[in-house]
């Protein structure tokens, strides 16, 4: 970590929840951070208790409504003063938890401008300000594990949009990936898929209030954990993406009730088709294990 000290980090939604987390814990490690977030209560808090705290790095606790990219331009206008950012950290997110049938397309614009827009705007104004630098950079993409595949269960709550956007922001980070290692520079962007973590964004729902009673819950401090594990990797080294689940999803069978685990869907789907496959044709005997991998990667 020592090669980031007094560099600079832009983190979105970081008044609280996951964002505070990693903030805190980006200050702590000696990084600059300009912390953006509609909250304005939230960002003084968030900036008393870092002074009270008495972290090393700096805090510029900035009021911004990502969805506006005027005021995205703004902020990355007062970083260049400071230096350009090195550290971009897409971490905004809403959630709405109606039927997307029964939404509008307000809901729908909402979830696309923050989720998913917002991060391409983010990390495109990162890139080119890294870019023009010539200076290492890494970006991360606060996901989640409902932008890899959805629950197959119905005592979940509704999340509207929130999974398809969530989609988005995965291959997002995939292309960006793809176009950074084409150009050959040294940007990094790692994709972070949290599970069910206790934040505001899950505190409205009655449903997943029940959930956190039953199933032990993700915290964001073991975000951010991961996120400082990552930054402070090799150059060498390139974290795709990772996975943060709680220890209870590792059990075989139910979850909550009659809650099968993806896995398990999964595994059972897989026998499922390497059956019909043997009775079409012998050969696929031979290709059991390559199916199964092929669907489990």
């Amino acid at each position: 970590m020592d090669r980031w000290l007094g560099k600079t980090a832009i983190v979105t939604g970081a008044a609280a929840g996951i964002g505070e987390a990693i903030t805190c814990a980006l200050l702590q490690n000696g990084v600059n951070v300009v912390a953006l977030d509609v909250q304005k209560e939230g960002l003084a808090k968030l900036d008393a208790e870092c002074k009270r705290k008495g972290f090393p790095g700096v805090l510029n606790a900035t009021y911004c409504d990502i969805s506006c990219e005027d005021e995205i331009d703004a902020v990355f206008s007062h970083v260049e003063t400071l230096g350009g950012v090195d550290i971009m950290v897409n971490n905004a997110g809403v959630c709405d938890y109606s039927r997307v049938i029964e939404s509008n397309k307000k809901t729908f614009e909402k979830l696309l401008n923050i989720n998913v827009l917002a991060v391409a705007v983010c990390t495109n104004k990162a890139v080119r300000s890294m870019r023009e630098r010539n200076v290492e950079g890494h970006i991360f993409n606060i996901n989640s594990v409902l932008g890899r595949h959805l629950l197959l269960t119905t005592n979940m709550p509704d999340f509207n949009l929130y999974p398809a956007t969530k989609h988005g922001s995965v291959a997002l980070t995939n292309v960006v990936r793809r176009e950074l290692a084409a150009l050959q520079v040294p940007i990094r962007i790692t994709g972070i898929n949290p599970g069910s973590v206790k934040t505001s964004i899950t505190a409205h729902s009655e449903t997943m209030k029940d959930y956190f009673e039953k199933v032990p819950y993700i915290l964001p401090r073991d975000i951010a954990d991961a996120l400082i594990y990552a930054l402070g990797t090799r150059p060498e080294v390139q974290i795709f993406e990772i996975l943060i689940r709680d220890k209870f999803r590792l059990s075989r069978g139910n979850v909550i009730g009659n809650t099968f685990t993806c896995n398990r869907c999964i595994q059972i789907s897989t026998k499922w088709l390497a059956a019909c496959c043997q009775r079409l044709h012998p050969a696929w005997r031979m290709t059991n294990t390559a199916v199964s991998f092929s669907i489990y990667t």
